[in-house]
């Protein structure tokens, strides 16, 4: 039986994030890389939805969007996700945080009734971080954990300084870190989102609360050799960075099997990069991935080593740089449980995942209590035109996630 609180409108929640697909998407995947035209296009229409419901977006110091429905008391419940996508990327990844937090805001205003505590939705600045490999932007700075300077001289595939693409969307990275001077208004947070992997849609299951989220390690690893005649150069006294790499990124995926975790070398780049000639410079990006956030130190550690140890028997020199890491994060115990009760209400599932994709969940988790709950990924792929969700999922999980904000709103009073 639903509690107390308005229900929200799936369908129109639906009904907004094809809008969105129309506007931002289509068959080559989302357009709404952050920091771009596409992106702010993508924002300026989300700012006409809440002015429909009398309510007007603040961005902060870091360039996120929130949206307050002032509440009977205070600290507030924040809710929301990213509308920021990767290149080519899918309709639903971030998107449906943003719009089903929206819908939560909607049938508030629409039952004239006050809400027990504040309402903040919150569309977070680069989630993604598919332009210059930082992940988080926005909701790190809120949280404190971000590094400005560290980000600042970051670049994009095009040379461009992050500090820059920043400083054209109005954002100063000096300061930054004054998007948490609007911590204390909320008292925590709920986030939803697809899976972006295949467990839910191989146990037959549409939904799902979450417990948190993987710990990360990305690191880029840069091999000096030399470059010679891929012809008149003898075997034995080649100096292949490019083989050095190879030998990593196959040493990268042995210690993550062997570890039950997650490891990607996607990133490989060779110079000279012609067919005629043995590799000089090779640089190799690794994503590792896990739960245990000791297991992620010594899965760090151990392809770190393997990395020198394949420069050395190639007779090329090593450099290592870290991109990007966060521990491992655990949700509250008492919101993960409201959304477990939620979907046995909506769905008839009790299912509890760890997710290995990285959500802003994860930062609000350091100031906040926090929680999220999972809809089913068609296939699991995300990150990709072909990432879906069935309408009839996405529904459970809206009304779930509905549900859920009400119940810490009721019983927080």
């Amino acid at each position: 039986m639903a509690g107390p609180g308005p229900a929200v409108d799936g369908p129109r929640v639906i009904a907004d994030l094809r809008e969105l697909d129309r506007r931002t998407g289509g068959e080559g995947g989302a357009r709404r890389v952050a920091w771009t035209e596409e992106w702010r296009d993508a924002r300026g229409w989300f700012a006409e939805l809440v002015a429909e419901l009398g309510l007007e977006p603040r961005r902060d110091a870091a360039g996120n969007v929130r949206v307050t429905l002032p509440g009977s008391s205070s600290p507030g419940l924040a809710l929301g996700s990213h509308l920021d996508a990767v290149p080519a990327g899918g309709w639903l990844d971030g998107a449906l945080g943003v719009m089903a937090g929206l819908g939560v805001l909607r049938a508030w205003v629409e039952s004239r009734d006050r809400p027990p505590r504040d309402l903040v939705l919150v569309d977070w600045a680069d989630e993604e971080g598919a332009r210059f490999g930082h992940s988080l932007f926005g909701s790190a700075a809120f949280a404190g954990t971000l590094d400005p300077e560290a980000v600042a001289g970051l670049r994009d595939h095009d040379g461009v300084a992050m500090r820059d693409a920043l400083a054209a969307n109005g954002v100063e990275p000096a300061g930054v870190l004054a998007a948490g001077n609007w911590r204390e208004a909320i008292g925590a947070y709920l986030e939803l989102h697809i899976e972006q992997g295949p467990v839910l849609e191989a146990e037959g299951l549409a939904i799902a609360a979450v417990d948190g989220c993987v710990g990360i390690e990305r690191h880029r690893l840069r091999f000096a050799g030399q470059a010679s005649h891929a012809g008149t150069t003898p075997m034995e006294l080649r100096r292949d960075a490019g083989l050095a790499a190879a030998e990593s990124a196959l040493a990268v995926d042995r210690i993550a099997r062997g570890a039950e975790g997650r490891g990607t070398t996607g990133e490989l780049t060779l110079r000279p990069g012609i067919i005629t000639a043995v590799a000089g410079g090779a640089e190799l990006g690794i994503d590792l991935r896990h739960g245990d956030g000791d297991t992620l130190e010594r899965m760090r550690d151990d392809a770190l080593a393997a990395a020198r140890e394949a420069a050395e028997g190639r007779g090329c020199e090593l450099a290592s740089e870290t991109v990007f890491r966060i521990v491992p994060t655990v949700f509250d115990p008492e919101l993960v449980a409201l959304a477990r009760a939620a979907c046995r209400e909506v769905a008839g599932v009790d299912r509890v995942l760890t997710s290995g994709a990285l959500h802003d969940a994860a930062n609000a988790a350091r100031v906040v209590p926090a929680a999220m709950i999972f809809v089913a990924s068609r296939a699991g792929l995300s990150h990709a035109p072909e990432e879906d969700s069935t309408d009839a999922d996405l529904a459970l999980g809206i009304e779930a996630f509905g549900r859920t904000c009400n119940a810490w709103l009721y019983g927080a009073t």
